[in-house]
């Protein structure tokens, strides 16, 4: 029986663990998606207790203590800290399988040293050791992620945000790990929401247009495209239940826009065709500028209504939606095709029966413009456990190639998620080493470890066109010819 969590965790044969320990292990990390504060980064934030680091803002935690049938006080709440750390203890001891409990170790073993098991029982020292460990000068914000091997960190970030703190972290030569925002444009696609007027007041006044049209919104958004990528911005992100697809004209685009504004209810289906009406002038935009689009779908948010206006959103009430229609996809992506416009793109479905369709879609728009150019994103969310990395690194095999996969990112708020790169590590290993002790792949070490170091480093870098400029990583970007027609 193999010991808990040792140094050959889920490594199960030798070809797997000589890639692991020698190839994977000590790869940088490039966290192109995650969800940190700028702020908390410009600042760096040190952190009064365990809970602070661990529990803060984490919905996937809360969700399991809930179903211990632990009070919301204890997890939202006002309890205290302690306590609220005691209870995530007494939950934890009993999910068996769940990927939070490796992750939780690993985070213990790599951070605060503790090699035990944490369980209600333990609870104590536990508290007391990590506590003891988080009053260290090297337990703040920027040395987690410097001691994490990270070199380069994409945050997400809305259009109007002034990105203020991106850049006091870029002035301050102290910290070495490039800081890049990402641009999430989902507010400007929201007009169903009773806040869509107010957020086109405060989108209008950091571009200083008054945005009476669809016409104007699209130039507001260019306008701070622009903004973001003299910040260095070079990734879009986007979140949909299904990627829309229904097609219209700039006429009818402008009528729905309107009825908005005028404060008319507008149909499910003119809201498809508005959203699609956007969304295919940014994919344009990022093609232009040379972005990568990521599009995050096959989600179904809020579904407790009284806890979600209760907490708000983000708080561990969404769920895998139902397999998006995944026909829409390839003709939103044909779209940007035809007129070759099609930016380097990340998709993402939440639900795992997906997978396979993915892959085929994603074969059909692949060129010599960028290797892997359409990528199939890592197993997302309610998917990065080990059956789920398993099942999405073997249908991208088994579909496409697998040796120009962009590989992992946290998807996070933590500044202990970087523990997650090492399970993706050890689980890609795994994978790899079986299909070689299998004889369904030549044991040339050469061959594997290039195949390995590359999805876990190298083909970010690439594929994001970041380079090493004096020693450091900077990202290549195409500001200036862009910049001449955004205040014509």
């Amino acid at each position: 029986m193999k010991s808990f969590m040792n140094e050959n965790f889920l490594l199960s044969n030798q070809t797997a663990e000589l890639l692991y320990h020698n190839y994977a292990k000590n790869m940088p990390i490039i966290d192109y998606h995650c969800h940190l504060n700028p702020r908390e980064i410009a600042k760096n934030r040190r952190f009064e207790n365990i809970t602070r680091v661990w529990l803060e803002g984490d919905h996937y935690k809360w969700r399991l203590m809930r179903a211990n049938g632990i009070d919301e006080e204890y997890i939202t709440g006002d309890a205290e800290d302690r306590e609220k750390f005691f209870m995530w203890a007494k939950t934890l001891e009993k999910c068996i399988g769940n990927p939070l409990y490796h992750w939780s170790h690993l985070e213990l073993q790599r951070y605060f040293g503790y090699n035990g098991i944490l369980s209600e029982k333990t609870a104590p020292e536990v508290w007391e050791l990590c506590n003891e460990r988080l009053d260290n000068p090297d337990m703040c914000a920027r040395e987690l992620i410097k001691k994490s091997n990270v070199h380069l960190i994409c945050t997400t970030d809305d259009p109007i945000d002034s990105l203020k703190w991106h850049e006091e972290i870029s002035q301050d030569n102290s910290f070495d790990v490039m800081v890049l925002p990402t641009w999430r444009p989902d507010r400007a696609f929201t007009i169903d929401s009773p806040a869509f007027c107010d957020y086109l007041l405060s989108l209008g006044e950091v571009t200083h247009l008054k945005i009476s049209s669809f016409q104007t919104l699209c130039l507001a958004l260019k306008r701070r495209m622009g903004f973001f990528q003299e910040h260095g911005c070079c990734i879009s992100d986007h979140s949909f239940s299904h990627i829309p697809w229904k097609p219209c004209s700039e006429e009818d685009a402008e009528a729905i826009f309107s009825k908005v504004l005028d404060e008319r209810p507008v149909s499910f289906e003119e809201r498809m065709q508005f959203e699609t009406a956007l969304l295919t002038f940014l994919g344009k935009q990022y093609h232009k500028l040379g972005w990568a689009m990521q599009l995050h779908y096959g989600v179904k948010r809020n579904n407790n209504q009284r806890q979600f206006k209760r907490l708000g959103p983000d708080t561990g009430f969404d769920s895998i939606g139902y397999s998006a229609p995944l026909n829409e996809l390839a003709d939103f992506l044909n779209e940007l095709s035809l007129t070759n416009e099609l930016p380097k793109t990340i998709l993402y479905s939440l639900n795992p029966n997906d997978n396979a369709i993915l892959d085929t879609i994603i074969g059909c728009f692949q060129d010599d413009s960028a290797i892997g150019k359409i990528q199939h994103g890592s197993a997302w969310w309610f998917n990065d456990h080990y059956d789920g990395m398993r099942d999405h690194l073997s249908s991208l095999a088994a579909n496409g190639v697998l040796s120009n996969f962009i590989g992992m990112l946290t998807d996070s708020r933590s500044f202990l998620s970087y523990t997650r790169h090492e399970y993706f590590r050890r689980i890609l290993c795994e994978l790899i080493g079986e299909w070689v002790e299998e004889g369904k792949y030549p044991n040339d070490r050469e061959m594997l470890s290039k195949i390995v170091t590359d999805i876990c480093y190298n083909n970010a870098v690439k594929y994001f066109r970041f380079s090493v400029c004096g020693g450091e990583l900077c990202h290549t970007g195409m500001y200036e010819l862009y910049q001449s027609e955004l205040w014509g």
